[in-house]
């Protein structure tokens, strides 16, 4: 290359670059400008040329401009990066190939648009060409060009797939690494999207895969391996990997044992680091999941879907590795093939549980509970001697084996429960409370989230060791570190939430409260750590009900503080959003839903509190938030309060109700539920008074029954809902019954008896009353309604029978007889015996 710069054109060239980093819309502007100038400078492309070559840092900055959407300011940079892959030069054509890949993974879709008339068209067939260049460097960036547009199924590469897929069968067994594992890559999204393709070839490719998740690479085997985590999705599954099994689990097996680096990494030879304070980088941020209000169902543990922790976790490296890959690949097999997979896994897992070297012995216990799940029957026969086994583990003397027998421990939670509670139950809390108390971060926290699922499933089998529990929880709080502290107060919270009442001791509240409190005061208002804290007070204070009394002042004060805090910086930031920063606005969420949790604990309590602060004008603010999480606590703070103390809540109800009506968009599913359930909870209360705000909310309600998939939670309490409007304004609600009586019956015939679906089946009885033709077409989903009661109370029992007898009388009796017919026997058979028809 003879050209050389001229040393001012290059600082500008250069300033430019980094001007286009401004944040700044003004500075902004004048980069644009000036590109269109530099455009026609014909010098232009060659300082390009030397920038990326030369200057690889400030090449950087020229993929950011095309980035940030500057493409279409700068037509010619494309077209200009293709033509500098032919050089002859090598950093030319790698300095252009580098900025081309960071351009295809930063603008995939503005690539594929006609924004810039289609330039996918040329480069692909471009990059395809490049796979077999002799530069492993230039493989590598050409494949990782391509994979870019796999998801997105950019038109220009389905034409060429064919193309695509031999060029990668032709680069399966490269000789450099970062090219393997650019074809792993791309076959895995393949597999996602484009599997017709690949299933002519998919026992070789199966072949290819198995070599490659056994890679010398650690790199290329964790791409090789997420093939078998995407396949176990595809309904194909089971027909092609059956026969391959044999030599699959063996491999994921291996896999899931800890790399000497990994031992390093996780300081596997540090057994005591309990008096070691935690660095600031190590915690993880923490979500709140704002409150949602469901209904109890038949046969049913209360079960929170987002509870579901999988795989066991090594937060130093929560980078994705090749052993947790594995572990979750075997997870998700073993839900798809079950038992089958077992006579391919007992074999290995007899020698790894009881091989005496810690890490095999480890991996072993990993195995174990990756496939708890979907193996669980299969296993149930070997678990009477596994269980003993594992909870001898749990007093290993290497941390990291006693830590992942918690957590295999956790998922086999369910059957230890299932069992007598003094053959498994008793000894495995004993040694999981000592596991709290462990003298190891890591085994403190995996033994407080074990003992968490452990509560989950336990529930009120937990009361009889209550006083011991609670002295290894409390001392625990003396004893954690500030990472292990937020795991706590979950622990602490799950266990409220799985004893309820039971914890309304005076010699518990003893034990519990004075440390909770003490942490409640150390918490400055601005302090992250507060949102653990509240939800765990929270769920004690609706365990406790009364017994929270003595601590309920303090608690709900600064509640109402955070949420008047974050709404004054809310609106601050609205208005000068150059002066101030946008609020956090979870504190305000995790004190909207403790203070639920008050009300719901406290009851009619709550009154006095409610009486001495604004807060219904702070909640007519927070119904109105743009963010839907706000608007979904808020209503569920209305309907605890309407319940709890609806003397305050009545005088705002016309300026409530039409807020509450337009929350009924099933879009932000959550939100509508809680607003659903509140207008429940105000029909209750308002009777008649109801009447001006019942076309506010009615016709949305019945839209929502009607929909396609719209999650039960939502179709249940919409049910109750309308039930309950109906019953305090029947004459506004029964003309409509038509239109909503079929989905009404079946979303509540699985609902538990409970007082909601008794007011909601009183408001039906009432609306056939006043309308009996809205029911006829549908009669026979009525009956089944009817029958799923176990027990309704007597005068609810009394205007089923009048419903049926009256029916059956109309129609007359042949006819009643051939409607009949229809039942399934076991309708037929509750329905003659309760109601005698």
């Amino acid at each position: 290359m003879d050209w050389q710069p001229d040393e001012q054109g290059l600082q500008q060239v250069l300033q430019l670059l980094k001007d286009s980093q401004s944040p700044n819309t003004a500075t902004q502007r004048v980069v644009q400008d000036k590109l269109k100038q530099l455009n026609q400078f014909p010098d232009f492309n060659n300082y390009l040329i030397f920038v990326l070559t030369r200057l690889k840092s400030e090449g950087i900055l020229i993929t950011t401009i095309a980035s940030k959407g500057e493409l279409q300011m700068w037509p010619e940079l494309l077209p200009q990066l293709c033509n500098l892959l032919n050089s002859e030069d090598y950093n030319t054509c790698e300095g252009a190939f580098g900025a081309l890949q960071k351009i295809c993974e930063d603008s995939s879709e503005l690539l594929d648009s006609d924004a810039l008339n289609r330039p996918l068209n040329v480069m692909i067939p471009k990059f395809l060409q490049f796979f077999k260049h002799c530069s492993p460097k230039i493989r590598s960036h050409a494949i990782a060009c391509v994979n870019q547009f796999i998801m997105d199924r950019a038109q220009a590469l389905m034409e060429n797939i064919d193309t695509f897929i031999e060029h990668l069968f032709a680069l399966a067994v490269d000789e450099d690494p970062e090219v393997r594992k650019n074809v792993c890559r791309a076959l895995v999204m393949l597999l996602e999207v484009r599997i017709d393709r690949l299933i002519p070839h998919m026992h070789s490719i199966i072949q290819y895969m198995l070599q490659r998740t056994q890679d010398s690479d650690e790199n290329v085997a964790l791409e090789a391996c997420e093939f078998w985590l995407t396949l176990a999705e595809q309904p194909i599954c089971k027909e092609v990997l059956t026969s391959h099994l044999v030599q699959l689990i063996p491999i994921l097996v291996n896999g899931m044992k800890y790399s000497e680096i990994d031992i390093i990494l996780l300081k596997g030879d540090v057994e005591e680091d309990e008096a070691i304070p935690d660095s600031e980088q190590d915690i993880k941020p923490r979500f709140h999941k704002s409150r949602t209000v469901t209904l109890q169902h038949e046969e049913e543990r209360p079960q929170d879907p987002d509870d579901t922790e999988d795989e066991d976790d090594d937060d130093t490296l929560s980078d994705w590795n090749l052993r947790k890959c594995s572990a979750a690949a075997l997870d998700v097999l073993a839900n798809v093939f079950r038992e089958e997979l077992l006579p391919h896994l007992l074999p290995l897992l007899k020698e790894l549980l009881f091989h005496p070297e810690w890490v095999i012995k480890e991996s072993g216990i990993l195995v174990l509970g990756a496939i708890a799940e979907g193996c669980m029957q299969g296993m149930v026969p070997y678990l009477p001697e596994l269980i003993p086994h594992l909870i001898q583990c749990l007093s290993d003397k290497k941390a990291l084996v006693r830590s992942i027998a918690c957590w295999t421990l956790s998922r086999y939670a369910h059957w230890v429960v299932s069992q007598p509670p003094d053959m498994y139950l008793k000894p495995l809390m004993t040694e999981l409370l000592k596991r709290i108390l462990d003298s190891n971060k890591r085994v403190q926290e995996a033994a407080c989230s074990a003992f968490a699922t452990l509560e989950e499933e336990a529930c009120t089998e937990l009361v009889p060791y209550l006083s011991f529990i609670l002295d290894t929880l409390v001392f625990a709080f003396g004893k954690y570190q500030h990472k292990n502290l937020l795991i706590l107060y979950d622990a602490i919270g799950t266990l409220a939430d799985s004893v309820g009442h039971h914890l309304n001791q005076p010699e518990y509240i003893q034990k519990l409260m004075p440390p909770l409190i003490q942490k409640w005061n150390e918490l400055k208002d601005e302090d992250k750590d507060l949102f653990p804290l509240l939800e765990c007070l929270s769920s004690v204070a609706t365990a406790l009900q009364s017994g929270f009394l003595p601590y309920c002042e303090p608690v709900y004060q600064r509640c109402v503080t955070l949420v008047q805090k974050t709404l004054a910086q809310a609106m601050m930031y609205n208005q000068h959003p150059e002066q101030y920063e946008a609020p956090d606005k979870d504190f305000m969420i995790v004190a909207l839903d403790l203070l639920s949790g008050l009300a719901e604990g406290l009851g009619c309590h709550v009154e006095q509190l409610v009486a001495r602060s604004n807060i219904m004008t702070l909640l007519f603010q927070c119904m109105q938030d743009t963010m839907p999480e706000v608007r979904q606590s808020s209503f569920a703070l209305l309907g605890d309060l309407t319940k709890a103390c609806f003397v305050h809540v009545k005088p705002c109800i016309a300026e409530f109700m039409p807020i509450l009506g337009t929350n009924l968009n099933p879009e932000f599913i959550s939100v509508c539920n809680n607003a659903t359930w509140a207008i429940g909870e105000i029909c209750m209360q308002m009777g008649a008074e109801m009447q001006p705000y019942v076309q506010m909310v009615l016709n949305n309600l019945v839209e929502i029954i009607n929909r396609p998939n719209t999650p039960k939670t939502l179709l249940e309490n919409t049910a109750i809902t309308i039930g309950r409007l109906g019953f305090v304004c029947p004459q506004e609600v029964a003309p409509m019954l038509h239109q909503f009586i079929r989905p009404w019956c079946t979303s509540l015939r699985n609902i538990r008896d409970n007082e909601e679906k008794d007011s909601a089946f009183r408001g039906i009885c009432v609306m056939i009353g006043v309308n009996p033709g809205g029911v006829v077409q549908d009669f026979i989903f009525f009956c089944d309604a009817v029958a799923s009661w176990v027990s309704p109370k007597d005068d609810l029992r009394d205007m089923f029978y009048k419903i049926l007898h009256g029916f059956k009388d109309q129609v007359g009796e042949e006819n009643w007889q051939q409607f009949s017919e229809q039942f399934p026997p076991l309708l037929k058979d509750r329905l003659a015996a309760f109601y005698g028809v």
